[in-house]
């Protein structure tokens, strides 16, 4: 595992966890699941380190967040990490990233990880990294597909095709957000995996991939390297980042190239998606309520709470015949909405935008 680099992708915004997430404090940087008071992104960096130390940890981000993020990640170099001076989906983030990565070392194996899902069993989840690791030493480009629990219609699907080394199948295609009907055929046909966002490459197999399907990605990344070898990357970087496409990898280059392989998991995968998610891996009372510590509930069942108000002087919670509600607090804001439209949180946001309330965002 000594070429292999870990790069996480920490630029999105989370606005399905307003109001503690904002556009200067998004949801990877926030303790949304699992360890108390561990923001996501510290956690994807946790589990990794048995097989990635931190000093070949690189974050993906946006300009705006590096330094934020980086306040919650101490110990990764601040040389790695990677600012995109705007959004340009994960195609061009992760090409750059693997270009960074091959200046240093052209063997490298990249490990590409979202900041921000949650994993109930790491030392599974490790040993399918692994695994996925050794199938693109072999020249694949790599993901993991999670072997679905239910039949979800907000996730892509994988086809698995043959079987090849290590445990991996060849991908036969990739699934858009099917419907009910077909969600429920993929999972009792058991070929089909949910699509994690998790990607294993050789740097140059990504290079050549992005060569032949994403040429023009390709061109400004020879045109990024050729500005570090003079020292003029920042420049550069800033007036040809943002010529690039707005395109994701999936749609990019996985389902466009050959030799694409999946490596099947089953690790307690989340990604922690909206507050019904904290709901469901916080720690619950005998009648189903996740409460702020002392709080009084009475005839009240399965609600959220969440205080992220910052004042010295801890507020008294307290519910009365009241059941299935998330209420969140921060000290600017009070989200109150029924757990089962959690994710209709982002049509506050929407409208906070439309009125112009930024500071608000």
């Amino acid at each position: 595992m000594s070429r292999v680099h870990a790069v996480i992708l920490a630029g999105g915004s989370g606005t399905r966890f307003w109001p503690a997430s904002r556009r200067a404090m998004p949801k990877q940087l926030l303790p949304l699941a699992g360890r108390a008071g561990e923001p996501l992104i510290a956690a994807t960096v946790r589990r990794i380190e048995p097989l990635v130390p931190a000093e070949r940890v690189w974050i993906s981000t946006a300009t705006r967040l590096v330094e934020a993020t980086g306040a919650v990640l101490p110990h990764v170099l601040q040389s790695h990490f990677l600012a995109e001076p705007v959004a340009r989906n994960t195609a061009p983030c992760i090409g750059l990233a693997a270009a960074t990565i091959a200046r240093i070392d052209p063997d490298a194996i990249v490990a590409v990880l979202p900041a921000d899902h949650f994993i109930g069993d790491e030392h599974a989840f490790l040993e399918v990294v692994a695994r996925a690791v050794r199938v693109a030493e072999d020249g694949w480009l790599t993901t993991i597909g999670i072997v679905p629990t239910r039949p979800e219609t907000g996730y892509g699907y994988i086809e698995l095709g043959e079987t090849i080394a290590h445990q991996a199948h060849a991908v036969t295609r990739f699934v858009e957000k099917p419907s009910r009907e077909r969600a429920e055929a993929f999972v009792a046909g058991k070929r089909h995996l949910w699509n994690a966002g998790m990607f294993f490459f050789r740097v140059g197999a990504m290079r050549a991939a992005l060569a032949e399907h994403l040429p023009d990605v390709a061109r400004g990344l020879d045109a990024i390297d050729a500005a570090a070898g003079r020292g003029e990357e920042a420049r550069v970087l800033a007036e040809v980042f943002p010529t690039f496409p707005s395109i994701s990898i999936d749609h990019g280059v996985m389902e466009k190239a050959e030799r694409i392989a999946v490596v099947p998991g089953s690790f307690g995968w989340n990604d922690v998606g909206s507050w019904q998610v904290t709901y469901e891996m916080s720690e619950h009372d005998a009648d189903g309520n996740a409460l702020p510590a002392g709080s009084v509930a009475i005839d009240a069942r399965n609600n959220l709470g969440v205080d992220l108000t910052g004042g010295r002087a801890r507020k008294r919670w307290a519910l009365v015949g009241v059941s299935d509600l998330v209420v969140v607090e921060t000290d600017d804001a009070v989200l109150v909405i029924p757990r089962g439209r959690a994710q209709d949180v982002r049509l506050i946001v929407e409208a906070l935008a439309a009125r112009g309330e930024v500071d608000k965002l």
